[in-house]
């Protein structure tokens, strides 16, 4: 069956994503602010939850269609064949949302969109009365600028919940996130990352299973698992698959410390439950201690920032120690998050060779990417 999905992701991830669900297979059909549409099947339902990083949700395309009229509104919606997706025990809610539409009221849109399908479902079924005790089917109605898409969330709980996460601290980056930065900074196996605020571990932790090609949604479940239309097999097939192909031998090579013990301790638990603990070096110390004999290595790091944590002098602390150590260590590269607009002057003393505007929950940030310049070669690397 072919079907048109749509992989939602944060402003400014678009193209990581793109590029993801180019690496599974599968036809881009358009590329938006905040979501990736594209072709695929039953069994692009399960390999984009299993391996998406960098998405935030798959959604399942039911409809697209202007409406101005909550009369279009309703009878477009229930032109949809409903009954291919949702059987006659399945519960469905509906969400919305409304940005510029002549239909701004959002409980209105989601009553209307229910009431379509319960009667296109109950015409179907021939039934009055939904039980609604079987899968879960979260519809969602998107109204922007009249234009509506009706979708249905086949992943349940965000995509950013991997899993492993038993242990927190104060203000974690989202798995999402922390999968983008290292994928921006184009690291790999074989080349040190080090993230000497590692808090919880999020960033370490997504780099040794992007490393050693562990699957992001491996060890959890999905609202699409419980769903009838796609056989329990093709899970099945999937996972075996997906363990299949991760990679033991890979040379992973990652630093992870804070000056917290707390938040070290924390990172190591979830290290050991996302199953990458044995190649993450982890460590309690100041950053003012951090030091590395290792050529052409990267930090990754999402450090304390005003509007998240820490104070002005702990964060000046941390620029200091960035200037000295890229001082003596110039083949290193640094990616770094924060909102903090004066990083480049404060912490490198240079521009940053790219910046991309990206949001770290509601709060946006800039991601600075300061790239290492080879000895020899006198080239930026």
């Amino acid at each position: 069956m072919k079907l048109e999905l749509i992989a939602t992701a944060t402003f400014g991830l678009e193209a990581v994503v793109k590029r993801e669900i180019e690496s599974l297979g599968y036809q881009i059909l358009k590329s938006e602010d905040a979501k990736i549409t594209y072709l695929g099947d039953e069994r692009a339902i399960v390999r984009s939850n299993l391996w998406l990083r960098c998405a935030d949700r798959v959604l399942l395309k039911m409809g697209e269609f202007r409406a101005l009229e909550f009369e279009e509104l309703f009878q477009q919606t229930k032109a949809i064949p409903w009954e291919d997706f949702i059987p006659v025990d399945g519960k469905f809610t509906v969400t919305g949302t409304s940005v510029k539409s002549k239909l701004h009221s959002v409980p209105a849109c989601q009553s209307i969109v229910k009431k379509a399908i319960v009667e296109r479902l109950s015409e179907f079924y021939c039934v009055d009365i939904f039980e609604e005790t079987g899968a879960e089917y979260t519809v969602k109605v998107t109204n922007l600028k009249d234009n509506v898409t009706l979708t249905i969330d086949t992943s349940g709980t965000g995509l950013h919940k991997r899993g492993y996460r038993t242990s927190d601290v104060t203000a974690p980056i989202k798995e999402t996130l922390a999968a983008a930065m290292v994928k921006l900074s184009f690291w790999k196996e074989g080349r040190l990352l080090a993230d000497p605020c590692c808090g919880s571990g999020t960033i370490p932790i997504e780099a040794a299973m992007i490393g050693r090609n562990i699957a992001p949604g491996l060890n959890r479940k999905f609202a699409s698992e419980e769903w009838d239309f796609i056989e329990k097999a093709v899970w099945k097939e999937e996972r075996r698959n997906a363990f299949a192909a991760i990679d033991y031998d890979a040379d992973i090579r990652i630093m992870a410390s804070d000056i917290d013990r707390r938040a070290v301790r924390a990172a190591m638990e979830n290290a050991a439950e996302a199953g990458v603990d044995d190649c993450i070096e982890f460590s309690v110390r100041d950053i003012a201690s951090f030091e590395s004999s290792e050529e052409r290595g990267i930090i990754v790091s999402n450090p304390p920032y005003g509007e998240r944590i820490g104070d002005r002098g702990q964060i000046e602390a941390i620029y200091d120690k960035y200037r000295d150590f890229f001082a003596k260590h110039s083949d290193w590269s640094l990616f770094v998050i924060t909102t903090d607009k004066n990083i480049e002057k404060k912490a490198m003393g240079r521009k940053a060779d790219r910046r991309r505007k990206l949001y770290n929950g509601r709060l946006e940030v800039c991601y600075y990417q300061f790239h290492g310049i080879k000895k020899k070669e006198g080239k930026e690397i």
